[in-house]
């Protein structure tokens, strides 16, 4: 196994398993990590082509435990960023998914890191959401979630017969970013590779609405992981992030980046969410965001009130540099795109990663 850029890393306990590498957030936090001199490893079905970012790829399937713990060995990181694609099969696949990931983290005595969501949460807990509300989801994915958490929490509790890991959870809005191909963004505002005419708003008139730059994400969780040993065992934080304050902010900044870059606007036309309900009967993917789309009809906002106490600042990238960056990297301005990849998991994309790329 090579680590050339940093050859002490694996000595140095500083060796991470992504699981969803693959994907946006995953990705991102993958290239993070080997910046800051980890030696990372990726498990995935289809190896690509050639070495990327200096990662070592190993054939395997998230859903096979034996590949997870085989990839897992010597590991003091398991980055858990893997989902079923387009919430489908999502009572089959994730709760045996993290079951998995549990059992290599407590073989490795490793810290698990998941990117979480907001399904948790029901209408009791919003406006202003925080890490210790009351976990009563209205809707089939939510309580998925919940039961997801429930097994991580109980991993990290001490028991006679169980070793125990540690766990962080990372909340955040939805992302967008260079590398954040499959996302509202990038598959509901914008249309990839292709100049931006028109940006299509999901959010209700008036309601505000909570974004994540993919790259603040990754480096929150790098930095909270350079911390990971004086955290308790079982640790959230939520992500203020970029907090669109009446559901027209975002837009904005596509208008005012896409100006600057082409001299036109384009136009903010409503998303046509009279559409979803037409396909739906016929389209499992639609049928699943139709279930989501209250995260549009009323504002829900997380603080990070915690995070700034650990890290003393969020990593805070300016919207419209955030927005110029992504957009250039869905091939949407002139230049030369970023290659993207696509799939994300995060606390309200519909287009979620594949769970065992």
């Amino acid at each position: 196994m090579k680590h050339e850029a940093f050859p002490t890393a694996a000595a140095n306990g500083r060796t991470a398993l992504v699981l969803g590498a693959t994907g946006g957030i995953g990705g991102e936090v993958a290239r993070q990590l080997r910046t800051q001199g980890w030696a990372v490893r990726a498990l995935c079905r289809n190896l690509p082509a050639a070495n990327q970012d200096g990662i070592t790829w190993m054939r395997g399937d998230a859903l096979h435990r034996a590949d997870v713990l085989a990839a897992a060995r010597g590991c003091s990181v398991i980055v858990h960023a893997v989902n079923p694609p387009g919430y489908r099969r999502w009572s089959e696949l994730v709760l045996p998914m993290v079951d998995n990931t549990i059992a290599a983290a407590q073989a490795e005595d490793a810290t698990i890191v998941l990117p979480g969501t907001v399904y948790n949460y029901g209408p009791d807990a919003f406006e202003a959401l925080h890490e210790d509300a009351p976990q009563r989801p209205l809707t089939r994915k939510g309580a998925i979630r919940v039961e997801l958490e429930r097994r991580l929490q109980q991993a990290t509790e001490t028991h006679p017969l169980q070793r125990s890991c540690r766990v962080i959870i990372v909340r955040a809005g939805d992302f967008f970013g260079p590398q954040a191909g499959n996302s509202w963004f990038a598959q509901g505002l914008v249309k990839p590779e292709q100049p931006v005419t028109a940006v299509l708003n999901p959010a209700a008139p008036g309601v505000g609405h909570q974004w994540a730059y993919l790259p603040d994400v990754a480096r929150t969780m790098v930095q909270l992981l350079d911390r990971r040993t004086t955290l308790p065992a079982f640790a959230r934080f939520h992500m203020a992030g970029h907090w669109d304050a009446d559901g027209t902010q975002m837009a904005a900044a596509i208008q005012r980046v896409t100006r600057g870059a082409t001299g036109t606007s384009p136009a903010v036309r409503a998303f046509p969410w009279w559409l979803t309900t037409l396909a739906a009967p016929f389209v499992p993917t639609l049928r699943e965001l139709r279930e989501m789309r209250y995260l549009w009809q009323q504002p829900v906002r997380m603080q990070g009130v915690r995070l700034r106490a650990v890290l003393g600042e969020e990593p805070h990238t300016p919207l419209d540099e955030a927005v110029r960056a992504t957009l250039r990297g869905l091939g949407c301005l002139p230049g030369e795109p970023v290659s993207i990849k696509s799939g994300t998991d995060r606390g309200g994309d519909f287009f979620a990663s594949t769970s065992h790329q």
